[in-house]
Parts: structure tokens; sequence; C-alpha cells
């Protein structure tokens, strides 16, 4: 686009936003209401997109260079946010995937960053571990640019092609080092891998010739079953072994041939793309009542670190498949998708779920961590125009404790930080208006913000604090304090999930855990009601105690390895319980409870906090602390 075309743009914007610009002051609490659109514009849609790429990158170890405990799903988160600064034109992160890319390309003993040892080149026994780093590395070139990512691509992918074996199965790469399977996601991978490198190194014939051999193959291999559903992989008599359809195998189907075709420009290619794709979203498939769903997305099931990503990289290439066709019935399943997970399965944290559905339950909870929030935010990705909107606005509160016990009479305050956040090319006067349950206050309940966009490519942002008051009246259970604002006619809504709480008690690994879980850092939940700290991992609990409490006593139901520690300020710590043998069956799982009384912080903030941390007593074996339930007996 020329720079006059630019100006004109720019121009004409500025003249509808001050003919809008009324719209962005609401006056009465009424008019500060915003019903939720059925279909989010491209401003809004790029807005929640930041929003959930943020808390995505909260979780990045900017120390090892990856997403704790996962090396292939590092691999795609990375890409997705490489995705997100592709669509948006937010280029904030790409000194995240540099880190990355310089910290990690060695050689690494296994157990560092992964369970296998890496090879050194982002390589391993696991090659479509290798594939998924080198797809990575195609998105950091396509971002910037430089050569050292497509060079590390290639090098990645000549790798993996000395697993290419047409004397078994007569083709198709092997899935491990061990040469033991073949199967869907390993070869979908290798055939978008070796496109996406002959599209971009001018001259190319070797890497298309890979890939179009990939490819015949593939489509003649067995794995597509009469359905159009691509099965897991292929037995040893090279037939289809009849495993799960998980939508990240039909997605990289979708994708590869995608990326074949803009290479070649067959139409049967595109056919069979379309085919893979109908399959996908046909009754009884891959879809429940239109949203896409992992078969242990079910109520009764939990999805393992490995699924909670599938879903995330068929939308993906699913975006890519809208991109190309411009088919409408794609495009509609895109927004069904995107609109159903910021309206069902996002809490009031930013936080994205794994059931895009939103349902959750205390057996098989709605699972929210880093992967999970990964693979949702390829569906708000795939929701922003391809021609990126000139503004945005965005905002997102947090309270500095979200459980308030409140005293027996009197009231409680909670601070909160409002944060908003801009793209644009002009001037901002942002007004925000705090709307807080019946009964509690919010201080200011409206403010204006000024803030000066330069452009998409580093949001600009704002933090303005806000003070909500709690009656002690106040009811058990969650109440949202929520934030709308408004500048130049956009408009973007966030809000607090804040905890009243009269007692606590609470199983670990559920929903009813979260607003407790102070600090998770590398613990894990496996989905059965447990917390658990291997290694250097632990979790800390925030008890925050009404004002008024005299003493207190915990009770954690806990085994294994655990070594448990207090603070009232997380600083310093006191060790309370710790096994002097090692334990790594559960044999010794009991109650034990704790007096808090001599810990219990100096009331601030209506609360007289104590901190409870669990972690590893014998950090070399893997089998740290697990806990399954926390309850407290309090005197006020």
């Amino acid at each position: 686009m020329s720079l006059d075309a630019i100006r004109i743009r720019v121009l004409t914007w500025l003249a509808v936003a001050s003919l809008t610009a009324l719209a962005a002051f609401p006056a009465s609490a009424a008019e500060r209401t915003y019903p939720a659109s059925p279909r989010a514009d491209g401003s809004t849609a790029v807005a929640r997109a930041r929003v959930a790429a943020d808390v995505l990158m909260s979780s990045y170890d900017p120390n090892k260079a990856w997403f704790p405990s996962s090396w292939w799903n590092s691999a795609v988160a990375l890409q997705t946010i490489g995705d997100y600064m592709q669509r948006t034109g937010d280029r904030r992160y790409l000194g995240q995937l540099d880190n990355t890319f310089e910290k990690d390309k060695g050689v690494f003993p296994a157990g560092v960053l992964s369970g296998d040892p890496l090879l050194g080149n982002f390589t391993s026994r696991a090659i479509d571990d290798s594939e998924w780093w080198a797809l990575t590395w195609v998105e950091a070139y396509d971002l910037t640019g430089n050569p050292k990512y497509l060079d590390m691509a290639a090098t990645i992918a000549n790798y993996v092609y000395g697993y290419w074996d047409t004397r078994t199965c007569g083709g198709g790469v092997w899935w491990n080092a061990e040469r033991t399977y073949k199967n869907a996601i390993t070869n979908g991978l290798w055939i978008r891998l070796t496109a996406e490198l002959h599209n971009r190194i001018p001259g190319d014939t070797q890497w298309l010739a890979r890939s179009s051999a990939a490819w015949a193959w593939f489509e003649h291999s067995g794995m597509i079953n009469a359905n159009g559903l691509v099965n897991d992989g292929l037995t040893g008599a090279c037939t289809n072994n009849g495993q799960n359809v998980w939508t990240y195998n039909q997605g990289l189907a979708i994708g590869a041939g995608l990326e074949l075709w803009r290479a070649t420009r067959d139409p049967q290619i595109l056919t069979s793309v379309k085919h893979l794709a109908d399959a996908a979203i046909a009754p009884n498939a891959l879809v429940t009542n239109g949203i896409l769903t992992e078969s242990c997305d079910a109520t009764d099931q939990t999805c393992d670190d490995n699924a909670k990503q599938f879903k995330g990289i068929f939308m993906r290439y699913w975006t890519d498949l809208v991109d190309t066709t411009h088919d409408p019935r794609y495009a509609t399943f895109l927004e069904q998708q995107a609109q159903s997970v910021w309206n069902n399965d996002r809490d009031a944290a930013g936080r994205l779920g794994t059931r895009w559905f939103g349902i959750t339950g205390n057996d098989h909870p709605n699972v929210f961590d880093w992967r999970t929030q990964a693979s949702a935010l390829s569906a708000l990705i795939g929701d922003v125009p391809t021609e990126t909107p000139w503004a945005s606005l965005a905002a997102t509160m947090s309270p500095a404790q979200p459980v308030i016990m409140p005293p027996a009479s009197g009231n409680a305050s909670i601070a909160a930080d409002l944060a908003v956040s801009a793209t644009g090319f002009f001037p901002l006067q942002v007004r925000a208006a705090i709307d807080a349950p019946s009964g509690w206050s919010a201080s200011p309940s409206a403010t204006m913000l000024r803030l000066q966009p330069h452009g998409i490519a580093n949001p600009v942002s704002t933090t303005t604090p806000l003070t909500i008051t709690v009656p002690s009246s106040a009811a058990d259970g969650h109440h949202m304090v929520t934030a709308n604002v408004s500048a130049a006619g956009l408009y973007f809504t966030t809000q607090a999930d804040v905890l009243i709480a009269h007692k606590i008690d609470f199983d670990t690994g559920t929903a009813d855990e979260t607003p407790w879980l102070f600090d998770p850092d590398g613990s894990q939940s496996n989905g059965v009601q447990n917390r658990f700290a291997d290694g250097t991992a632990h979790f800390t609990y925030r008890l925050p105690f009404p004002p008024d409490t005299t003493s207190a006593q915990v009770t954690l139901t806990i085994d294994n390895e655990f070594l448990v520690q207090v603070s009232n300020d997380d600083t310093n710590w006191t060790t309370v319980l710790q096994v002097s043998q090692p334990v790594t069956d559960g044999s010794n799982k009991a109650d034990r409870t704790i007096d808090l009384t001599p810990y219990l912080g100096t009331a601030s903030n209506g609360a007289r906090p104590v901190y409870v941390k669990v972690s590893d007593a014998f950090p070399n074996d893997g089998w740290g602390g697990r806990v399954y339930h926390v309850t407290a007996n309090i005197v006020q």
C-alpha cells in the first residue's frame, strides 16, 4: 500500500471516529452495558486475540526459553504466537522466538527440556517433535526474513528425510528413530514442511519432489478411511489401524494439501483438501453442536497434555483453508469456534479451557493451562480479518486477591488493576466505567485514560488502580466486577472474578481450587482431583483469613515425597511438614493438620494471609508432594 493510500485511510478513519466519538462516552449505567455481538468485528477480534496471547506468554519461561514441562507443545505454542503476530501485526514477541532459537538449539540430555535427549538443532528420536520445531522456525522466517530460521528448518527437514523409508509400506516417514510406527501426524507434518520449504526457497525442486511424493503416498496409504477421516496410523501389515481420529491429524492433512497446492496449483489436490474438510464437519465426525470436539472432551474423560493442543492445530490449518478458498461454509465454522471459545470457554482471568463448549465438572473439570490457552487462541486468531484492522482497544482487570474472606462485621477492600491497551494511529481518550455487584462499590466508578498508539506493531497500554469495597454481608460464591472501556467507536468489556468465601474447603485439580492457587509454578494436575510438584516445581496456596481471625488450622490430604512450608509474606518460609524417607506409591496418604496461628499475617487489605507451599522433599526421583484436598478451621 502506498504512503498516500495509508494517509487517506487514516484520515478516513479519523473522520469516522470523530462522528462516533459521542458514543464513546455513555452517561448512564444502562448505556454502559454493551450486549455481546453474535459476531466480533475486526477490531474486537484483534483485541480478544491480544488478551489471550498475553495470557499465554505469561507462562513462557525466559530462562529455559520454553513453556514448562513439554517440548513439542512448546514448539506449537510458539508457532501459535507466531500466527498471532502474523495475523495482527503485533510484533512484541519476536524476542521470545529468538530467545528460544538461540538458547535451545544445542544438545541437551534427557530430562532437561524433553524426556528424550536432544541431539542439537531441535532434533531428537521423536521425529514428529523435530518437525514441529521446523514449522516454528519457518514461521519465524516469515515474520523476520532472517535466513537463519529457514536454514534451521531445512537442517531439521534433512534430518527427518533420513527416516523416509520406501521399504516399509511403500513410503512414509517413521514416527520415531526406532522405526516402529508410521502414522498420520508425522507424515502430515512432513508434507507441510517440505512444501513450505519449496515455497520459500527460490528455484527449489528437491523439496517439492519430496512433498509431492509424500502426498501421493499419504493419499493411498490407507490412513484416510471411507468417511474421509484420518485415523492415527498404520498397522505392521500397512493397513489402517482404526485408531482414534484426532483433530490434529485431520487438520494437518488439510494444511499439508493446502501448502502443496500453493506450490503446484494442482486442482486435484485442492479437491482432496475440501473432501477432508467436509468430512471433518460432517455429522458424527469431529463436531458436536457446531463446536470442534476431541473425543477426550467428553465430560467423563480428561484430555492428556498432548491432546489439549490438538484442536488448535486443526484451527491453524482450517484458517488457512478459509483464507485460501473463501468458502462461506468454512468461514462460518471458524467464526462459531471463536465465538464459543470467547463466550463459553473463558474465565475472568482471560484463560481459555480445553472444552470449547465450556462444560465442566468436579470429576473431569474443564482444564485451563498454557496448552489449552495456545490451542483455543488459534480459533481467536482465525477470527481476525486477513487485512489487519487499523485500531483496536482491549482491557483486562486483575484483582490483587481473587478470594475475600469477609470479617464478622464491617467491609473488606480489594485492590485491582485495570489495564487498557490499544493499537492505531491517533490519540485515544478512553472512558472506563466500572460496575460492581449490588451493595458493593468501586472507586473510581468511572475514569478517563489517554493512550497514544503508534501503529499496530507495538500496542500501547496503561494501568489504573481500583479499589473494590465488599460488605461483610456479601454472599458466598463468585461475583463479577465489570469494566466497560470505550473510545472513538471502539468497545471492550472485561471482568474480574471475586470469590467470597466464609470457609476453606476444596478439592485440588478442580475449578474450585483455582482462586486459592496463588502460584502453580511447575506443578501439575492430572485431572483426577490432585495436584503434585516434582523435582524443582512447587505450588502455593494463599489463604486470606479474615482480618479478625484469632486462630487457624489447615488440613491437607497429602502423600508421596512432600515438603510443606508456610509464610505470611511469600518470602520467608518455615518448614512444617516433611517426609524423611522416599515414598513413591502414595502409601503415606493421610490428612495432616497444621496450626497456622503463629503464621497469621498482619491484617492489611482486609485479610491476614498465610501462604502454604508444597514441593518435593526428594527432587531427584520425581515423586514430589501430592495434595488431594484442602480444608481449614478458623476462629474469629
